[in-house]
């Protein structure tokens, strides 16, 4: 199925999920101001409606982003159920959940019984809708009206492959209804065969053919009004995602390594920054009181700079309190052979380079508290590979360790998380990072950071 097809797929299913789970809400909210459920249930006189008119105008674009942050729309037509079923459950139980603590913060006089009848109602109503389009889709009728005759284009083991693809897909909506030589056939021949085909689109599979044919062939399609589909796979790229886009008008195929600018990319900026914000105010007094102990405790600067590589290789400053004498990068050629990382990063159990103090603050990492500036400052993000010294990524025995840089750095990861005194081994760390980029969702940085609170509390792995 084509992206911009699921798209408009998508956006409609969405529509229709906003609706329901707000008629949901307004359910339950009718069932607790009913009389006899309230005598029923031996309930109090029901809140007043006022205040929850603006749950409406929330509700509506916010529970499809939930569902779409869950997985929700990401599954075939016709997929399990429980594809279905789990995301679901979980998306109603996080838009409850923001739901009760909004009110609260509020203030607003908030019934419990309607949370919990709203989540089962909008839970039932989303479910049963998604079981009627599953019916429909099963059935002779759903098929019938999604099919679109299509055909394929290309070399006769091009247009095999391409016809076992889309047979066997579950949720295709393209009926191959005939196949040709794309550099054995003329654009007549093409022209006949659409008239005698009834044909939708056609299918262009040019890895193995001069771009003059396919010109000629996609200009036939156009006088006759047919689309015609360029299979736009010329190159064996290995990680990247190829995606199309226009610049100053002009087509252009992109292939894409890294996570692409989305409404969750923006998402995560604004997290970044507000929790940044947020986590600097409870944490400010802290490292005052720090940055005096450090001063009395160790002669020499209170922060430590030091230039590290960020998005793309981009040098920036981080800072961070001072854990080390003021010569340490001299003393560090000298302890080079007790290095217990492999690759060229640098890492040793009881660096006798470390202070006293500086022992303490790394055990509970608060000489990382100062890179939140960093993160404020559009350097860092809360949750990405952490930043490497510049003279490190400069020693990468493997070029391919650079996609590590391909997104902003972050104060935490997965490496992070997975013991950080159990990982010795260069391409492992690497491993872990880029398992981080190519899974990357919101859902993944809000579990890592969460990973990310017993970790520092209790200085699990910390060197």
């Amino acid at each position: 199925m084509l992206r911009q097809h699921q798209l408009i797929r998508m956006q409609i299913h969405q529509l229709m999920d906003a609706c329901l789970i707000a008629i949901g809400f307004w359910l339950a909210f009718e069932l607790r101001a009913n009389p006899a459920v309230i005598a029923w249930l031996k309930l109090g006189a029901a809140p007043p409606d006022d205040p929850y008119i603006w749950i409406f105008l929330l509700l509506i674009p916010a529970s499809p982003m939930v569902l779409e942050w869950q997985g929700f729309y990401n599954r075939p037509v016709v997929a399990p159920r429980r594809q279905i079923f789990l995301p679901l459950l979980r998306a109603c139980a996080i838009i409850t959940v923001v739901l009760i603590l909004l009110l609260y913060f509020f203030q607003i006089t908030f019934a419990r019984p309607v949370a919990v009848s709203f989540s089962l109602i909008a839970f039932a109503l989303v479910y049963l809708k998604e079981e009627i389009l599953r019916q429909f889709y099963k059935s002779r009728l759903g098929p019938s009206s999604m099919r679109r005759r299509f055909l394929l284009a290309g070399t006769p083991e091009e247009t095999t492959r391409m016809r076992e693809q889309i047979t066997n897909s579950p949720d295709s909506e393209l009926e191959v209804v005939a196949t040709l030589d794309l550099n054995e056939t003329s654009p007549e021949r093409l022209t006949q065969m659409l008239h005698e085909h009834s044909i939708n689109g056609v299918v262009l599979s040019a890895r193995h053919t001069y771009f003059d044919r396919v010109e000629a062939f996609v200009k036939a399609c156009e006088v006759e009004g047919v689309e015609a589909w360029l299979v736009a796979d010329f190159f064996k790229t290995q990680i990247s995602q190829p995606t199309f886009d226009l610049l100053h008008g002009r087509p252009v195929l992109v292939f894409r390594s890294a996570p692409e600018v989305s409404w969750q990319g923006l998402v995560k900026q604004l997290m970044d920054m507000m929790g940044a914000l947020f986590a600097l105010i409870p944490c400010s007094l802290v490292m005052v009181v720090v940055a005096i102990i450090v001063k009395i405790t160790s002669p020499g600067p209170v922060f430590f700079r030091q230039q590290r590589a960020g998005l793309n290789g981009k040098p920036f400053t981080m800072l961070k309190f001072r854990t080390m004498v003021t010569n340490a990068e001299q003393l560090k050629q000298e302890l080079e052979r007790l290095n217990e990382m492999s690759g060229p990063v640098f890492k040793v159990t009881n660096d006798p380079r470390i202070t006293p103090v500086g022992k303490w603050l790394r055990k509970l990492s608060i000489d990382e508290f100062p890179q939140l500036f960093n993160v404020l400052a559009g350097d860092m993000s809360l949750v990405g590979p952490r930043p490497l010294p510049v003279d490190e990524v400069a020693r990468f025995d493997d070029v391919a360790h650079r996609r590590r840089l391909s997104v902003k750095p972050g104060l935490t990861c997965i490496w992070q998380v997975s013991g950080r005194n159990k990982v010795s081994d260069f391409r492992e760390w690497v491993r872990l990072d880029l398992e981080y980029i190519d899974n990357w969702s919101l859902w993944l940085d809000i579990k890592i950071l969460l990973k990310t609170i017993p970790v520092v509390l209790f200085g699990w792995g910390a060197k």
